[in-house]
Protein backbone atom coordinates (compact mmCIF):
# COMPACT_ATOMS: atom_id res chain seq x y z
CA UNK A 1 0.00 0.00 0.00
CA UNK A 2 3.09 2.51 -0.66
CA UNK A 3 4.60 3.51 -3.93
CA UNK A 4 9.20 4.54 -4.08
CA UNK A 5 9.56 6.65 -7.01
CA UNK A 6 10.26 3.69 -9.21
CA UNK A 7 7.41 0.96 -8.18
CA UNK A 8 4.71 3.88 -9.13
CA UNK A 9 6.33 3.80 -12.24
CA UNK A 10 6.12 0.45 -12.67
CA UNK A 11 2.41 -0.06 -11.97
CA UNK A 12 1.36 2.63 -13.79
CA UNK A 13 3.01 1.47 -16.78
CA UNK A 14 1.60 -1.91 -16.28
CA UNK A 15 -1.66 -1.01 -15.36
CA UNK A 16 -1.91 1.92 -18.50
CA UNK A 17 0.00 0.41 -21.06
CA UNK A 18 0.38 -3.14 -20.36
CA UNK A 19 4.30 -2.74 -19.89
CA UNK A 20 6.63 -4.31 -17.54
CA UNK A 21 9.43 -2.69 -16.47
CA UNK A 22 12.30 -3.25 -13.73
CA UNK A 23 11.29 -2.23 -10.47
CA UNK A 24 14.80 -0.28 -10.01
CA UNK A 25 15.16 3.43 -11.41
CA UNK A 26 18.63 2.78 -12.79
CA UNK A 27 17.17 -0.20 -14.81
CA UNK A 28 14.74 1.60 -16.22
CA UNK A 29 17.28 4.04 -17.02
CA UNK A 30 18.95 1.84 -19.03
CA UNK A 31 16.20 -0.06 -20.23
CA UNK A 32 14.27 3.05 -22.89
CA UNK A 33 15.65 5.72 -24.96
CA UNK A 34 17.29 8.69 -24.20
CA UNK A 35 14.97 12.03 -25.37
CA UNK A 36 16.23 15.69 -25.10
CA UNK A 37 14.86 17.51 -22.60
CA UNK A 38 13.37 19.77 -25.57
CA UNK A 39 11.75 16.80 -26.99
CA UNK A 40 10.13 15.22 -24.01
CA UNK A 41 6.78 13.89 -23.72
CA UNK A 42 4.02 13.31 -21.47
CA UNK A 43 4.39 9.40 -20.37
CA UNK A 44 8.46 9.62 -20.63
CA UNK A 45 10.42 9.50 -17.57
CA UNK A 46 12.55 12.12 -16.07
CA UNK A 47 15.20 11.02 -13.77
CA UNK A 48 17.11 13.20 -11.39
CA UNK A 49 20.47 13.11 -8.64
CA UNK A 50 23.25 10.60 -8.95
CA UNK A 51 24.72 9.20 -11.45
CA UNK A 52 21.35 9.64 -13.59
CA UNK A 53 19.06 7.46 -12.41
CA UNK A 54 18.52 7.71 -8.83
CA UNK A 55 15.05 9.40 -8.98
CA UNK A 56 12.61 9.09 -11.20
CA UNK A 57 9.05 10.11 -12.14
CA UNK A 58 6.47 10.70 -15.45
CA UNK A 59 6.61 13.62 -17.21
CA UNK A 60 3.16 14.87 -18.07
CA UNK A 61 3.47 17.95 -19.49
CA UNK A 62 3.90 22.01 -18.94
CA UNK A 63 7.47 21.20 -17.17
CA UNK A 64 5.88 18.96 -14.21
CA UNK A 65 5.90 15.26 -13.31
CA UNK A 66 4.71 12.76 -11.03
CA UNK A 67 6.40 10.79 -8.62
CA UNK A 68 6.49 9.14 -5.18
CA UNK A 69 9.07 11.21 -3.12
CA UNK A 70 9.65 7.62 -1.16
CA UNK A 71 6.98 4.98 0.69
CA UNK A 72 4.76 6.28 3.06
CA UNK A 73 4.52 10.02 1.04
CA UNK A 74 1.61 10.86 -1.09
CA UNK A 75 2.46 10.91 -4.69
CA UNK A 76 3.26 14.76 -5.69
CA UNK A 77 3.15 16.85 -9.05
CA UNK A 78 6.30 19.06 -9.24
CA UNK A 79 7.50 21.54 -11.60
CA UNK A 80 10.78 20.56 -13.24
CA UNK A 81 11.78 24.43 -13.53
CA UNK A 82 11.87 24.36 -9.48
CA UNK A 83 15.50 24.58 -8.04
CA UNK A 84 15.68 21.31 -6.04
CA UNK A 85 14.51 19.52 -9.67
CA UNK A 86 16.13 21.78 -12.28
CA UNK A 87 19.81 21.17 -10.39
CA UNK A 88 19.02 17.51 -9.58
CA UNK A 89 18.04 16.53 -13.59
CA UNK A 90 20.11 14.13 -14.95
CA UNK A 91 17.97 12.76 -18.22
CA UNK A 92 14.76 11.93 -19.83
CA UNK A 93 13.93 8.24 -21.48
CA UNK A 94 10.83 6.89 -23.35
CA UNK A 95 9.66 3.53 -22.80
CA UNK A 96 8.80 1.64 -26.18
CA UNK A 97 5.41 0.02 -26.23
CA UNK A 98 5.95 -3.44 -27.21
CA UNK A 99 3.60 -3.74 -29.77
CA UNK A 100 4.87 -0.98 -31.93
CA UNK A 101 6.72 -1.56 -34.99
CA UNK A 102 10.09 0.06 -35.67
Amino acid sequence: NAFDCSGLVRYVFRTAAGIDLAHYSKAQFRSADRVKLTDVQPGDLVFFLRHGAHHVGIYIGDNKFIHSPKPGQEVQIQDMRQAYWDRRFTGARRVKSPNVEQ
